[in-house]
């Protein structure tokens, strides 16, 4: 129970999601055991389920905030940006930590998840994916460094990995913008499968558009829980200033998606299937039209709309994600993919391994200590994605 203190609050939830963990890992070692046929509804019709729709497609785009908040700060050295700058790049790391668990919970052959740099397929976009994958992974867990070094005050380590500051946040815009719209080049290959609601040729810029705005959202959601989690003053001020970006890229998001939709002709598919319909009209009016009404108000002032506004978008293009890869292939095959209550279970314990996870690095390493000062300091800032 000491040690269990140290990692996180010995609180309910917390230990709801410990349990979630463990029923979670049983599942995952039944799988590896008897494959995936033995916990999950997958089919040749439906080869991908809710752990690449929402664990991957949407575990990357949780993840896009690292690299605006990197461009914004080192880039275009905007420094009243900096306090949310280790928890930007926390997230992100961590992000692609859990992507690549459920990778491998997914893959048929996990073992060889590294084949991609020994026989590339180089006309693949997988190809692109995996590389892109593997390498900002790397590239994040050498911005995430400098938090262990100060922590064992390590100060020759800390002022050398510094050095690298501008190089590696420019590789790691570079590959999380590749990364960010490769995902969408994947569904190209739907263009017979995917309803028209959702496949464009511009499913790449799409994803891209996605991954910014769920991440500017993401970076409100993630300072406001830590605020109240560790009893630290919110960062009112940038948050603030974050809505209205956040409020500007889903209005453009909004309308470059209208005039999609009209030059390609797909609003005439709208009303053919009531179910992919339905579920195209929630990601739409829950996840993009409410937000930007109410973050166009002064409301975007208040915490607590603020909040829940960042929410949404989050559930929006989550939504979105899953509407692309799964919901927007039923009528074609005139079969709905249901996922089974273990897919469910062991996407629920990557969340909770991911919210314990922060939760234990914030209590033991120096995260949320930066404030407005540090900005003085002669030392380079630490990166993040």
């Amino acid at each position: 129970m000491a040690i269990l203190s140290k990692l996180f609050k010995p609180t309910v939830w917390n230990f709801i999601a410990l349990a979630i963990m463990f029923v979670g890992l049983i599942i995952a070692v039944i799988r590896f055991i008897y494959g995936l046929g033995a916990v999950t509804n997958l089919s040749n019709t439906y080869p991908w389920g809710i752990w690449i729709a929402f664990d991957v497609l949407s575990g990357v785009a949780l993840a896009a905030g690292g690299f605006i908040i990197a461009g914004t700060v080192h880039i275009f050295n905007l420094r009243e940006y900096q306090p949310i700058v280790k928890p930007a790049v926390l997230t992100a790391f961590l992000g692609y930590f859990l992507v690549i668990v459920g990778l491998i919970v997914d893959l048929g052959l996990p073992w060889r998840i590294y084949h991609p740099l020994i026989y590339p397929q180089v006309h693949s976009a997988m190809l692109e994916v995996a590389l892109c994958v593997m390498f900002y992974f790397t590239v994040l867990f050498f911005e995430f460094l400098p938090n262990i070094f100060e922590r064992l005050n390590w100060k020759v380590a800390t002022r050398w990995i510094h050095m690298f500051t501008i190089p590696l946040v420019i590789a790691g815009i570079m590959l999380s913008c590749l990364h960010q719209s490769s995902l969408g080049s994947l569904l190209l290959l739907n263009k017979e499968q995917l309803s028209r609601l959702w496949y464009t040729p511009s499913l790449p810029f799409n994803f891209f558009m996605q991954a910014v705005a769920i991440g500017l959202a993401m970076v409100i959601f993630e300072s406001q829980m830590s605020s109240r989690l560790f009893n630290r003053p919110p960062e009112d001020k940038i948050l603030t200033s974050i809505s209205k970006g956040l409020r500007n890229i889903l209005f453009i998001y909004l309308i470059w998606r209208v005039i999609d939709l009209t030059y390609n002709g797909n609003w005439s598919v709208l009303g053919n299937s009531r179910f992919e319909t339905f579920w195209f009209s929630v990601e739409w009016i829950v996840g993009v039209l409410i937000p930007v009404l109410l973050l166009s108000t002064n409301l975007h002032k208040n915490p607590t709309t603020r909040f829940w506004m960042a929410t949404l978008v989050i559930f929006g293009i989550i939504l979105g994600r899953i509407n692309a890869s799964l919901t927007g292939m039923s009528s074609y095959f005139n079969q709905i993919y249901i996922a089974s209550w273990e897919e469910v279970t062991i996407s629920a314990a990557i969340i909770c391994a991911g919210l314990l996870l922060f939760q234990a690095i914030v209590r033991n390493l120096p995260i949320l200590e930066e404030n407005g000062d540090e900005e003085e300091s002669p030392e380079p800032a630490v990166v993040t994605y």
